[in-house]
């Protein structure tokens, strides 16, 4: 039962999906051009063709030929007429398949495409098997073949070589050619997986795992076969459920699904349980009635091997049931069913039962055996009509070989009489040859002392040539030993030449590294020199803002007081007044010196308070100075943020003292990890190019500054215009 279920199932079912309908009719549709058409079209119509919406297949077919033969190139006529030479086989048109493929051929000649004439040999081969024709089928495979292999690379070409390497498989495994069967399989799974197509891949593993079920049937002990069958099953079955929706037909999962589960009934009951159930599901879903009473079959035999009879005959009567509503009858499977229905019954003890059943697998192996009679009785009255007129042909034809025989021997006669005349001329033409002969022997008997002393002076020549040859050779040897010694010696040379230059590069760059890190050693002391020039600069303002600010409020205020007498009561009250007011100056200039030499501000809220407060204080009514901060996030350390504030006083005193300014812009912004300082005035402006920084002190300074903070400066001036100093410096 298992068996003949499995035999079946073979070849897969081509029953297309009704979305993969859709897609193919909404890309026919939508065709760009009359070639994209002409190359959807036998797809588009194939598939109506399997949906049975044959009419339209048939229309599709006879619109596209007409416009196909107005082509220049004859391909797109071919490959349509070859379609519809298969569809008309398949309708039993046989006058109509005919002639379709006459004129498939006829377009494949007027063509220099290798595919189409390729495809035209795949049909013909085709239809010829379906006529059981094999050998002629074979041969036009082979030459459909032959042609796609000779064919550039296009978007349908490995699908319909991969169909035809299929075809040939299924020959071979029917012919008992298992090395050619494996062969064209091998072949077909490589080229589906090349079209990526995942139909014909799933078509492909099943074949592969059919190719080694057959050599694991003939021999059970390879359990290496098994294991490639069951590879190959499960690699079908992940196929489908990787590309559902690319699927042509759910039968394909449920004819997967019975092929693993027959295998797995030898040797492992839980799996062929698994796979068995999941058959049942899918086709009792699709309804496909045929896959039904296979998964029925598997899961009785079984409940069979667990011995649990009543469950088995269940199943075997499911089996029966969707066997009789298959449109496809096959007498084998219910012969089967029949008999493992009455074994059943009988191991039961239900005897009466298994005889019912028993008569009528009796009844039915009879209705069946005289049918069989039958079709053998027409068939040999056929085959009796058809040696009776061959009898008349054979008939006819001896009669016309006797009348060819009777000329033929008056030609014989005729030949005779030549052949003597001819003989006698031979006989004349013999003892001339004879004479011939004998002064041809004594020539070469001439000739043969001659080529001794030939010989002889060749062998004098060839002693004289060997002496000559050992000495040149002598003399050559004796060259190649001085060669030799005299490009030992020059190599010894180039390498000590080689490492004494290495040598005076690696002293060389030695120095140079010195001399790169004693000018970084300089540049550290100009810089470190520059930053205490720097320093000593702003102790010296330091010093003489004390000097000459608090210094003269306290000695006037010191002056002021030695006049207070106790006899000069009434200006006491006035000078200890006066005398408060100037050390409230000094107090006040104080402040002034220590906010400019470390502002609180600056410590307590950061850079961008302690500029603004500059910038207050600065400010009055014949300068406005502006300050802006943009995307600023006080990231800088405080040391910067020091060394920034007096570059930015620096600039702006430049800016009050030589530049005579109205307004000045300050504007700090960070951007990208760099710092963005731009000081602006609209003073009196000069010619970047005249300034020497290294003679003005400011600009010295606050290059020194910038250089310090690893910054650019970038100045802008214009005589009448005003100056924009443009500084960035790296926040990390």
């Amino acid at each position: 039962m298992r068996r003949i279920l499995f035999i079946l199932l073979i070849c897969p079912l081509f029953l297309q999906a009704q979305d993969v309908l859709s897609k193919l009719e909404k890309e026919y549709s939508h065709a760009l051009n009359i070639s994209e058409q002409l190359n959807l079209a036998p797809k588009y119509a194939t598939a109506l063709f399997f949906h049975d919406l044959k009419p339209k297949s048939y229309q599709i077919l006879e619109t596209n030929i007409s416009l196909a033969a107005k082509q220049a190139d004859g391909k797109y006529a071919a490959i349509l007429y070859a379609v519809q030479a298969m569809n008309y086989r398949l309708d039993n048109k046989t006058a109509e398949c005919s002639k379709s493929l006459d004129l498939s051929r006829v377009y494949s000649l007027k063509t220099n495409s290798n595919e189409a004439k390729g495809y035209f040999n795949y049909a013909k081969g085709w239809i010829l098997t379906r006529n059981n024709k094999i050998t002629d089928a074979v041969a036009a495979y082979l030459k459909a073949i032959d042609y796609f292999e000779n064919s550039p690379t296009t978007s349908t070409l490995y699908g319909r070589f991969g169909n035809t390497a299929k075809e040939l498989s299924a020959i071979y495994s029917d012919l008992n050619e298992y090395q050619l069967e494996e062969k064209y399989s091998k072949q077909f799974l490589l080229l589906a997986s090349k079209q990526n197509d995942p139909n014909l891949i799933f078509d492909a593993y099943m074949r592969m795992g059919y190719v080694y079920e057959q050599k694991y049937a003939q021999e059970p002990s390879n359990t290496a076969f098994r294991n490639k069958t069951e590879q190959y099953y499960l690699q079908a079955i992940a196929t489908f459920n990787k590309n559902k929706d690319a699927m042509l037909s759910r039968n394909s999962l449920s004819y997967a699904a019975i092929n693993l589960a027959n295998l797995y009934t030898g040797f492992d009951s839980n799996k062929a349980m698994q796979y068995a159930q999941l058959a049942n599901k899918v086709s009792l879903e699709i309804g496909d009635a045929i896959h039904i009473a296979s998964s029925f079959g598997i899961l009785a035999e079984l409940a069979l091997q667990n011995k649990n009879y009543d469950l088995a005959k269940s199943y075997f009567l499911k089996a029966s049931m969707e066997i009789g509503k298959s449109p496809v009858r096959n007498h084998l499977i219910e012969l089967s069913i029949l008999e493992s229905l009455s074994r059943i019954s009988e191991e039961q003890g239900n005897y009466k039962e298994a005889l019912a059943y028993y008569k009528s697998y009796v009844d039915k192996y009879k209705s069946v055996y005289d049918q069989e009679k039958l079709d053998v009785t027409k068939r040999l009255e056929s085959q009796f009509d058809k040696e009776r007129q061959e009898q008349k042909y054979i008939k006819l034809q001896l009669e016309s070989d006797k009348k060819a025989q009777e000329i033929k021997l008056i030609n014989i006669l005729r030949a005779q009489r030549e052949q003597v005349y001819n003989n006698l001329k031979l006989v004349e033409e013999n003892q001339r040859e004879r004479l011939k002969f004998s002064e041809l022997e004594s020539e070469k008997k001439e000739q043969q002392l001659h080529l001794a002393k030939l010989e002889t002076q060749q062998k004098n020549n060839d002693i004289n040539t060997f002496k000559k040859l050992l000495a040149f050779k002598e003399k050559i040897n004796t060259y190649y030993i001085f060669f030799i010694v005299f490009f030992i010696v020059l190599i010894l040379l180039l390498l000590y030449a080689y490492k004494q230059r290495a040598k005076s590069m690696k002293q060389r760059d030695e120095l140079h590294a010195l001399a790169l890190e004693k000018e970084k050693q300089n540049s550290k002391i100009s810089t470190l020199t520059a930053l205490l020039e720097g320093q000593e600069q702003e102790r010296g303002r330091l010093a003489r803002d004390l000097h000459d600010g608090l210094g003269g409020l306290l000695s006037g205020t010191k002056h002021q007081l030695s006049y207070l007498t106790p006899h000069q009561s009434e200006n006491i009250e006035e000078g200890i007044s006066k005398s408060i007011g100037q050390i409230d100056e000094a107090v006040e200039e104080l402040r002034r010196v220590a906010h400019n030499l470390m502002p609180d501000l600056l410590l307590k809220y950061g850079l961008e308070a302690a500029i603004q407060d500059f910038a207050s204080r600065v400010s009055n009514s014949a300068l406005e100075i502006h300050t802006e901060f943009i995307n600023y996030s006080n990231s800088i350390s405080q040391e910067k943020q020091l060394i920034v504030y007096r570059i930015i006083q620096e600039l702006v005193n430049n800016a009050i003292k030589h530049a005579h300014t109205s307004e000045i812009i300050v504007q700090i912004s960070e951007e990208e990890n760099l710092l963005n300082l731009i000081v602006e005035d609209n003073g009196n402006g000069f010619d970047p190019k005249s300034l020497s920084m290294r003679k003005t002190a400011g600009f010295h300074n606050i290059e020194i500054r910038v250089q310090f903070l690893k910054g650019t400066m970038n100045i802008t001036s214009e005589p009448n215009v005003g100056t924009s100093v443009e500084l960035q410096i790296p926040i990390l």
